[in-house]
């Protein structure tokens, strides 16, 4: 069978990038239905085209320290599917990041990308760098050394990076003037996630976890349910997590539950209101290996080293923390839970055997990641348009297009699992459709 020789090739070919592997495993096995229909897609071996970048980008970034001592990391960028448009995905600055991380992560991306209707292929880059602990000066020499690299290889129409874990909007100004130091020019629109005063779009940084809210919304309508009154167990509290918490109270329903590598608290009255938010936020920035002090700060319960998983009374568990957060025995304690809605956030947080458990499982819904959390990069894309017609749209107005992107990729996601027999299978429906288009895009440009 044709998919499963890719798998094959690939499992051989990346013995020790298993991440990547995992990623393509996931998408590969849940397209069968379509190779089926498409036997010209075998002729053109057009898998064995989609699972290599187009581009793989590996550089060294030395900078120097507050004492002026060299160091060296290593850099990546990987621009990995420019069918549909210019290569889009963020960067992450991370002591664990390499070349496996790298390609999962932009893997995923050209379908997450494809699903949100906009002209955007897949790409993802980063550095093994760890911002935890340096200072301001010596982020901003990583950054300016890491950009001297990379500068030639991007552009508004050819790869836009934007932030992810370890960049955030400080990391992408760095970013940025040493970019536009380096050619001359205001190019805004090479970087997404900017601040504010050089074309940032609002609601950015809220983005992911306020369009994973929306996607949950338009699952429970399906269901005849609603968000009031539903409490929230979130993995994670960074910038996705602290997006969820705020939109999820806007709606009615509150995060109880909220883990972190220390372990987990749970706060019955919700963690909602402006001053919980802000110490969220606080957190991040200032100790973002632990959440105990939030559960003293607000007199809650805090559990040391666990995760909340077989708590009974959440009524959806939401993935915000990492990849593969969820393997088989926390997908069991999960299930006996009873909680009904599992909703992936982060880029790939359960492991395949965890997931195949937790979609066999007939009282849960499984919605996955790359359609979830596209919210962000799909506020990125109107961040890159907004730069391109030098207008800087309200609030409202993105939130407004937000809101109406996710509706379409939960709906078009159930009807592409609907097309091909699958009933109502989230996961299926999402690798069907973001698939499809980048297909039909490669097929439509021949042989490159």
């Amino acid at each position: 069978m044709y998919i499963e020789k890719t798998i094959d090739q690939v499992r051989r070919r990346y013995a020790d990038e298993p991440e990547f592997v995992q990623a393509v495993e996931e998408v590969l096995f849940s397209i069968v239905p379509v190779l089926e229909k498409h036997p010209e897609y075998e002729k053109a071996d057009l898998l064995g085209r989609m699972v290599e970048p187009e581009r793989m980008f590996r550089f060294r970034v030395v900078w120097t320290d507050d004492k002026g001592i060299a160091h060296t990391n290593v850099g990546y960028r990987c621009q990995f599917n420019g069918a549909i448009g210019p290569y889009k995905g963020v960067l992450r600055f991370q002591k664990n990041v390499n070349e496996s991380i790298i390609k999962f992560l932009g893997f995923e991306q050209i379908f997450k990308n494809a699903l949100t209707g906009l002209p955007i292929g897949g790409g993802k880059g980063g550095s093994d760098f760890d911002p935890a602990g340096k200072s301001d000066s010596e982020i901003m020499r990583f950054c300016q050394s890491y950009m001297t690299a990379l500068y030639r290889y991007i552009g508004a129409d050819t790869d836009v990076p934007a932030g992810d874990m370890g960049v955030g909007k400080r990391e992408i100004g760095y970013l940025f003037g040493q970019y536009r130091r380096l050619k001359g020019n205001f190019e805004n629109g090479v970087l997404t996630g900017k601040g504010l005063s050089y074309g940032g779009s609002l609601i950015r940084p809220e983005a992911t976890g306020y369009g994973a809210v929306y996607y949950l919304d338009e699952v429970l309508k399906l269901e005849n349910d609603t968000l009031k009154g539903k409490r929230i167990g979130v993995s994670g509290y960074g910038n996705v997590a602290w997006g969820i918490m705020k939109k999820a109270s806007e709606l009615g329903a509150k995060v109880t539950y909220m883990s972190g590598p220390d372990g987990y608290i749970h706060d019955e009255e919700g963690i909602c209101g402006e001053e919980k938010l802000q110490y969220i936020q606080w957190m991040r920035a200032n100790d973002p290996l632990h959440c105990r002090s939030y559960a003293q700060k607000f007199h809650c319960e805090f559990i040391e080293n666990e995760k909340f998983w077989g708590a009974k009374d959440v009524d959806i568990c939401m993935l915000a923390a990492t990849q593969n957060d969820v393997d088989v025995e926390s997908a069991e304690k999960i299930i006996s839970s009873g909680v009904k809605y599992y909703i992936e956030v982060a880029n790939m947080p359960t492991t395949n055997e965890a997931l195949k458990l937790l979609r066999s499982c007939k009282h849960i819904i499984v919605a996955p990641a790359k359609a979830v959390n596209a919210g962000g990069v799909g506020v990125s894309a109107m961040e890159m348009s907004q730069n391109a017609e030098r207008l800087s749209w309200s609030a409202e107005e993105v939130d407004k297009h937000l809101h109406k992107m996710m509706k379409q990729i939960h709906e078009v996601s159930m009807k592409a699992a609907e097309e091909y027999g699958l009933g109502y299978d989230l996961v299926a429906g999402a690798n069907i459709a973001g698939f499809t288009k980048v297909a039909e895009a490669m097929m439509e440009q021949g042989l490159f």
